[in-house]
């Protein structure tokens, strides 16, 4: 479908030129209820959108517009802001109020305490109010308040691998809640567009390397929705590696089990239950654990699972596209619900392997 066509309804895309951006943009493209009716943002203003992503320039011929709100209201129905952390929270109140639906991929809208943001993020926030309002966008926990919500807070690519992995087990209560370490990896592409000197090929490859040790700022995200799973508050320790990879994330969650005598095959399929009705997430039979290959460009979570009687540990691996169902793929996967739509539609389900 031509991105300039008027079939569906028309959405925006504030940030437009990052590696969120163009995944949403791509996206709309082949979806079957959308057209892309603006694309904003500052750095790129007044060029054309083919000129930052040529590959699919034979596909649209929109311009980055610059940012202003009452054209952007009067243009769309839904706006997606993937902007860095702290701007979304000066335009969403505009547009709230000028009736968009908005779908936020920063960190701005995530927090149910606002304190807990400025505390992590170092930024003070006048929109108490609009916040509270704000549904968490991970659509296997929070499926039914997405679809009624205005206003969602897209989760993180650590969160979504981590949370995806660890919710079964909190809210059935069959671990020790504050005995949660994650171990998680990444691809660059988690680092945005911009040139950074840690993110050249030089430097990344051949590398794996610990970040945001005991301080990531996805700890208390996770914490805020494993509290509210497991109806106590939930402390994890959590530590991301960057991986010599493009795409993806693989989190490995270890939990200390409530019950030592539960095997392998219980877990699985009581992991199979508590996402029978979750079309992104691949509960993988015995001994089957996942690659972030499988994942690559799709919108799909896929799980394995293992049990160390030994140590009376469960072991859960969760494997993503980082820029997918951590991401733009996931946000797409929210506008669904909230519009009564299938929650598959327009996002892919196979990767190309190898």
């Amino acid at each position: 479908m031509d991105i300039g066509s008027q079939e569906g309804i028309p959405v925006g895309v504030i940030g437009a030129s990052g590696y969120g951006g163009v995944q949403l943009v791509r996206l709309f493209m082949e979806h079957p209820h959308v057209h892309v009716a603006y694309l904003g943002g500052q750095s790129s203003a007044g060029r054309p959108f083919a000129d930052l992503y040529p590959h699919l320039g034979h596909q649209q011929t929109l311009k980055i517009e610059s940012i202003d709100l009452e054209t952007v209201a009067e243009r769309v129905q839904v706006v997606f802001l993937a902007l860095p952390n702290g701007l979304a929270a000066k335009m969403t109140p505009a547009l709230i109020n000028r009736g968009c639906k908005v779908l936020d991929l920063s960190a701005d809208y995530r927090f149910t305490n606002l304190k807990t943001y400025e505390d992590w993020y170092g930024s003070e926030r006048q929109d108490h109010d609009l916040a509270t309002t704000a549904v968490y966008g991970l659509p296997e926990l929070y499926r039914q308040t997405i679809a009624q919500a205005q206003l969602i807070g897209c989760p993180g690519c650590f969160p979504t691998a981590s949370l995806l992995a660890l919710a079964p087990l909190l809210k059935q209560g069959l671990i020790e809640p504050n005995s949660a370490i994650i171990d998680a990896k990444t691809g660059t592409s988690g680092g945005g567009r911009q040139a950074k000197t840690h993110l050249l090929l030089a430097e990344a490859n051949d590398s794996v390397c610990p970040y945001g040790v005991a301080r990531h700022r996805h700890t208390p995200e996770i914490e805020q929705v494993s509290s509210d799973l497991a109806g106590r508050e939930v402390m994890v320790q959590f530590t991301p590696h960057l991986a010599p990879m493009t795409r993806g994330i693989l989190a490995t969650v270890y939990a200390t089990m409530r019950d030592p005598g539960l095997v392998r095959e219980d877990l699985i399929t009581i992991y199979k239950a508590f996402y029978r009705s979750s079309p992104w997430v691949k509960v993988l039979p015995s001994r089957t654990y996942p690659q972030t290959k499988w994942a690559t460009g799709t919108n799909l979570c896929y799980l394995g699972i293992e049990v160390d009687q030994r140590t009376g540990r469960v072991i859960v691996m969760s494997a993503i596209d980082n820029l997918m169902k951590g991401q733009a793929g996931q946000a797409v996967q929210c506008l669904n619900l909230m519009m009564g739509w299938d929650e598959t539609l327009g996002l892919p389900q196979l990767a190309f392997y190898p």
